[in-house]
């Protein structure tokens, strides 16, 4: 029995998939979903809702479309509870992803973060960039 990628995706990412329709890390976010399991925790969805409600982001697209996006994406994430604390992020913020990985059993990390590439792999998890991520998994006829 095959079991499935699961990829914890970086706030990041998913911010700039959300906002750059024609990006890599849009293109990234789409194959991990179509390939996978996308994984959540309640720190991550917390960490982009807020980051998701900035101001700054209105010239791409209006604050209610952000939502809806985030909501349809927790909708069909797999949501996982966090059992192990992890420390080892040079940045302390990024240790949720970290503890996602670890909890939700991840396959990847997809990240355009250098506090968390510099880690990969992390305990046999690979961390990859998003173009990275697209090399090991090539999209259809390409």
């Amino acid at each position: 029995m095959t079991t499935d990628p699961r990829f914890v995706i970086d706030t990041g990412v998913v911010v700039s998939a959300l906002l750059l329709p024609r990006s890599v890390p849009r293109r990234a976010f789409d194959r991990a979903a179509a390939v996978g399991r996308l994984l959540v925790s309640d720190a991550t969805v917390a960490e982009l809702d807020r980051v998701l409600r900035r101001p700054k982001f209105d010239k791409y697209l209006r604050e209610e479309e952000r939502l809806e996006f985030l909501a349809a994406f927790v909708s069909e994430a797999e949501r996982v509870a966090v059992s192990e604390v992890v420390r080892e992020c040079r940045d302390p913020d990024d240790d949720k992803f970290l503890e996602l990985a670890v909890s939700g059993r991840a396959t990847h990390v997809i990240s355009g973060d250098a506090d968390l590439l510099v880690l990969n792999p992390f305990r046999g998890v690979p961390v990859v960039t998003p173009h990275d991520f697209l090399g090991q998994f090539p999209e259809a006829g390409g």
